[in-house]
């Protein structure tokens, strides 16, 4: 069972009945300091921004993406047979059912929807104080797509990036939980459009024949531009409302001295 961390340490949960447990995962959290969504935030921006540390971090948005189109095809009828994560941050979800019609459409749709609306998710979460539940929310959806990894490295991905969410949730106290995931929320915000312009120059350079918009372009009939557009446009609409949920219970104005006498 996953631990849930007290105020000021790590796990304490020896002494703490099934409720106990469900209240702290379903319950609310103070809200961290404004320096702190910020200093996160930057680091997150970095970590996007930086070609290297982009690498290694956007196994985290293949996850998501992938994710996305299982769960879909799942949710539309189609059968899901797998999914696979490679080393160079591609990863492919094959489901069955008719190869055209809305099932297929949306669950070609929803790779690149994921990761903005997911952050935003987190970040309705973390406004709402929902800090705990949104970490244990986070290794529930992972634990749900391990079982359907198909290769090794998929499954090393997914495993690691549950560890480090469960690692934190077990031995951080609540400034690292909270700092964690800020971090997490900011990080699929932030990192949801660089995939799109990456789509959008391999595409230009006709590199990506089969990407999720051009395949989307052949079972509509509208232009792969469209679709990446609208993936774009997503991609945007989630980090301005995302920002906006993050900040404002966080950051106050500092209070004007009034002159002696009002």
């Amino acid at each position: 069972m996953l631990g849930i961390a007290n105020d000021d340490t790590g796990v304490d949960v020896e002494n703490a009945s099934i409720g106990d447990l469900w209240d702290r995962v379903t319950g609310t959290q103070p809200d961290p300091p404004w320096w702190l969504v910020a200093l996160v935030g930057l680091v997150a921006l970095g970590a996007v921004a930086h070609g290297p540390t982009w690498r290694v971090a956007r196994n985290t948005v293949t996850i998501a993406h992938e994710g996305g189109h299982a769960l879909v095809a799942l949710v539309t009828g189609r059968k899901l047979d797998g999914i696979k994560l490679h080393s160079d941050t591609s990863g492919v979800t094959v489901s069955r059912g008719k190869p055209h019609g809305p099932g297929m459409v949306f669950t070609a749709m929803a790779g690149y929807l994921t990761p903005p609306l997911l952050g935003l998710l987190f970040a309705a979460l973390l406004a709402g104080g929902r800090i705990t539940l949104m970490l244990w929310f986070s290794l529930a959806l992972l634990a749900g797509m391990l079982v359907m990894i198909r290769n090794a490295y998929g499954a090393l991905s997914v495993i690691v990036t549950g560890a480090v969410i469960f690692g934190v949730s077990w031995l951080g106290g609540a400034k690292v939980q909270a700092g964690f995931a800020y971090l997490a929320a900011w990080f699929l915000l932030l990192a949801a459009t660089r995939p799109v312009v990456e789509l959008q120059r391999m595409r230009a350079r006709h590199m990506a024949p089969s990407s999720d918009a051009d395949q989307l372009a052949h079972l509509t009939g509208v232009p792969g531009l469209a679709w990446v557009s609208l993936f774009g446009a997503v991609a945007l609409v989630a980090l301005l409302a995302g920002a906006a949920l993050l900040f404002p219970d966080t950051v106050s104005a500092p209070e004007v001295p009034r002159p002696p006498g009002f």
